[in-house]
């Protein structure tokens, strides 16, 4: 895996969606059928225009007559209108909250925390649905394997901030968590090295021992030699 992972690596392709004029029993039986928690709504275009989850279905159990009693707050109003609806349309978030293909995992991730949903839909520029992405499928990339992860951070980490030089930076990964040690010649550089790495896909922690400064050839002067050498 080279560069940052995006959505487009990890999301989920086959997605079952819905028509705005999906009747109850269909969402009902859908969503068992397919074992999620909720599902796109698309427009007649292929676009998608809202989401259908198990909490959208639930205020219907919870007002069976529509009744709220008296005081209710405006979301127990949309709660009711949810109660009486009967298809897709009035089931439905509006407007879903997406995410493009390109976009990076982390992204993503902070979208599904700011929103308090476990799936996104993958759309195009357009709003066409392309995939859906979950919170498992953002952690995948954490099932890389440590050998591949330590090459790339030889090669993306090491290589580019301390060249070839010799004795080379060593890399060790275990269960994803990198180890960096050796001496340096420039010690500021440490933080930079441990950024970068944790930025590598797969990684989950970063343990630096870089330390010190890298030794030097030892010159030696010669009598008679004209100097050293």
């Amino acid at each position: 895996m080279n560069g940052t992972p995006t959505v487009n690596d990890v999301m989920t392709r086959t997605v079952v969606a819905l028509r705005t004029g999906a009747a109850f029993k269909d969402i009902v039986r859908t969503l068992r059928d397919w074992h999620v928690s909720a599902l796109p709504v698309l427009d007649g275009e292929g676009h998608v225009v809202g989401v259908v989850s198990e909490a959208d279905l639930l205020p219907k159990e919870e007002y069976p007559e529509g009744d709220v009693g008296h005081g209710a707050q405006v979301r127990h109003l949309a709660d009711v209108r949810k109660a009486e609806a009967v298809t897709a349309a009035g089931l439905m978030t509006a407007p879903a909250v997406t995410v493009a293909p390109e976009a990076t995992l982390a992204h993503a991730a902070r979208l599904m925390a700011r929103s308090g949903v476990k799936r996104l839909p993958v759309v195009d520029r357009s709003g066409a649905l392309e995939g859906i992405v979950s919170r498992s499928d953002l952690l995948k990339v954490f099932l890389r394997d440590d050998e591949d992860i330590a090459e790339e951070v030889r090669r993306e980490v090491v290589v580019r901030l301390f060249g070839t030089c010799s004795p080379p930076v060593g890399v060790e990964v275990r269960d994803g968590v990198v180890t960096l040690t050796g001496p340096l010649d420039d010690p500021t550089l440490v933080p930079l090295a441990t950024l970068l790495a944790r930025a590598v896909p797969g990684v989950v922690d970063v343990r630096c021992a870089l330390t010190g400064h890298r030794p030097h050839p030892r010159r030696t002067a010669v009598a008679g030699g004209g100097g050293e050498r």
